[in-house]
């Protein structure tokens, strides 16, 4: 992907790439530089970087046995109703 980084809305638009570390280099050292530049970018960057560790943790608990049944009660349900 070869994307130019000219305005909060490029840097906002590529950010999960980014974060994921899925940008080429040069991309994602232009995304660092506006991040540098820009407080509010910043901040949201930082906001989704402690959202993502929070969600990596969550999936690494285990689930109840009562929820996981409740859940493919309900997958099996619309399963049905779709076919």
């Amino acid at each position: 992907m070869n994307v130019e980084i000219r305005s909060c809305e490029d840097a906002l638009r590529v950010l999960a790439e980014h974060l994921d570390g899925e940008l080429e280099p040069v991309v994602g050292e232009e995304v660092e530089r506006h991040l540098a530049k820009c407080r509010s970018c910043y901040s949201r960057a930082e906001f989704e970087k402690r959202l993502k560790g929070q969600v990596a943790r969550l999936g690494a608990e285990p689930v109840k046995p009562e929820l996981s049944e409740r859940v493919h009660s309900l997958i099996q349900r619309f399963t049905v109703r779709a076919d």
